[in-house]
């Protein structure tokens, strides 16, 4: 096992989200001034009309689905689940997130950025039952 396996795919798509910030920022800052919105009279639909949307828009997602994988790779992490298949998952979950992102703040061709999220959320689930698995929790042993 790796002591500290599950932490880093955990920094990685934290700093893939400050990077999506930073581009955020980039994009809408100069959209707002050539559009003359100034920021204490921007409308959510001004808003969604100027072309860095998309990006603000995968901002938001990535405070989304991801807190949940940053719960369930803390818990493998504290549950000492850190095999090679648990780090395998966790990094393959924030490479689709990535790919997610670049899809949506680029083309946004929903039916490839669909796909790709649903990837991601099925390695979601599997770290979720390997996390389920190691913390004893099974179907029969639930409390209600």
């Amino acid at each position: 096992m790796y002591e500290h396996g599950m932490i880093a795919p955990v920094v990685a798509l934290v700093i893939w989200t400050l990077i999506m910030w930073v581009w955020m920022y980039a994009t809408r800052i100069p959209a707002m001034q050539k559009a003359g919105i100034k920021p204490g009279q921007a409308t959510k639909a001004a808003m969604e009309a100027l072309p860095s949307a998309n990006v603000a828009n995968n901002y938001n997602h990535l405070m989304e689905q991801p807190t949940i994988f940053y719960a369930i790779c803390f818990s493998l992490q504290f549950l000492e689940q850190t095999q090679e298949i648990n780090i395998g998952l966790a990094w393959t979950y924030v490479a689709l997130r990535v790919v997610h992102s670049l899809i949506q703040a680029t083309t946004n061709f929903i039916p490839l950025r669909f796909l790709v999220f649903s990837l991601a959320s099925l390695v979601l689930v599997a770290l979720t039952f390997h996390a389920a698995l190691a913390s004893g929790l099974a179907w029969f042993n639930w409390p209600f």
